[in-house]
């Protein structure tokens, strides 16, 4: 018989004690000699077997000639009465699912009684994004040379002010800004039209969309255009480029935006993609036109926009709490 792993947390406290049954054991030894896994996640299959085994128990039921229904009713009493949360659940299910997938290999049981069982879909956690006014304080933001007769400080402060207003000004992805260049050429991922105002970028699934500049970026830009020829190479088409002259990547974009993000004092972690959300959310408040924000974001289906909706629902229920005399707390 296998000895039995430290118990993970959240165990029952009458399951430590209780050693596995010989089919749950035997397939213990297999995962732990032939599929040789973690410490950690021998631990993690022997809670879920043993809360199987416990399980069972109390129901009365044998695990050798368990039916899909007795199943349900075993996740059910699962989800009920340990309250595991979604992710838990799935993890509990796949292991079960694997001991008699394992069983059926070797001819202990006729049928599998999880397949098809899954778990609650665990919630989606909202994208975080910044306050308008937070968004806007870190487009202004001016950052100031400790050496005013640094050059390279302003090129690579205009460079970053371009950043930040491309991002959160047009709510591209991180990998859409790496790919721009300053004009259109013949292997152009992306590029800048300043006559028309326009970005026109390349998104998932190789989607090329065009996206209106407005007037703080395209200054922004036309600033940042007037000195990237004095750190750029002669030969590199890229729009952003670094001290070397060569494009920039997105970790260092990422780099550069978390370090003008805390010279500003924003009061949260601050990267790429939550300017992204930024852009989305503050459209989304202002408009209320989900339409024009997937085109904007390039969003090949109208449901990955509907999250844009809950955030505006929060903002609209801070407000809410904040200004209706039946919502205020009492102090």
């Amino acid at each position: 018989m296998v000895k039995q792993a430290p118990r993970s947390e959240g165990s029952e406290q009458g399951d430590e004690a209780q050693p596995l049954a010989a089919p749950l054991a035997a397939y213990m030894e297999h995962i732990r000699v032939q599929r040789r896994l973690a410490p950690r996640s021998l631990v993690i299959y022997a809670d879920a077997l043993l809360r199987l085994q416990s399980l069972a128990g109390q129901t009365g039921t044998a695990l050798l000639t368990l039916r899909p229904h007795q199943a349900r009713s075993l996740a059910a009493q699962l989800h009920r009465d340990i309250e595991l949360g979604p992710r838990s659940m799935a993890l509990h299910l796949s292991v079960w699912r694997g001991l008699y997938r394992w069983l059926g290999a070797e001819r202990l049981v006729e049928l599998n009684p999880f397949d098809g069982l899954r778990a609650p879909k665990a919630a989606k956690p909202l994208p975080k994004a910044l306050a308008v006014d937070d968004a806007v304080q870190l487009a202004n933001f001016t950052a100031n040379a400790a050496d005013a007769a640094a050059v390279v400080d302003a090129r690579i402060e205009a460079r970053d002010r371009c950043m930040v207003e491309l991002l959160y000004g047009c709510g591209l992805r991180v990998s859409e800004l790496v790919g721009m260049d300053a004009q259109a050429g013949p292997a152009s991922l992306g590029w800048i039209d300043l006559v028309a105002a326009e970005a026109t970028v390349l998104g998932k699934g190789s989607k090329r969309r065009s996206v209106p500049i407005g007037s703080a970026a395209l200054a922004a830009l036309r600033a940042w255009l007037s000195l990237r020829g004095q750190l750029a190479r002669s030969d590199e088409p890229a729009l952003l480029v670094g001290q070397r002259g060569a494009r920039l990547g997105a970790v260092q974009i990422r780099a550069s935006l978390k370090a003008r993000a805390l010279a500003a004092g924003m009061p949260a972690h601050v990267h790429p993609h939550m300017l992204r959300h930024s852009f989305a959310s503050h459209i989304l408040q202002s408009s209320g036109d989900l339409r024009a924000v997937q085109e904007l974001l390039g969003h090949a289906h109208i449901t990955t926009t509907q999250i844009y909706t809950q955030l505006d629902f929060q903002h609209l229920a801070k407000i809410y709490d904040a200004a209706h005399p039946r919502a205020k707390k009492k102090q």
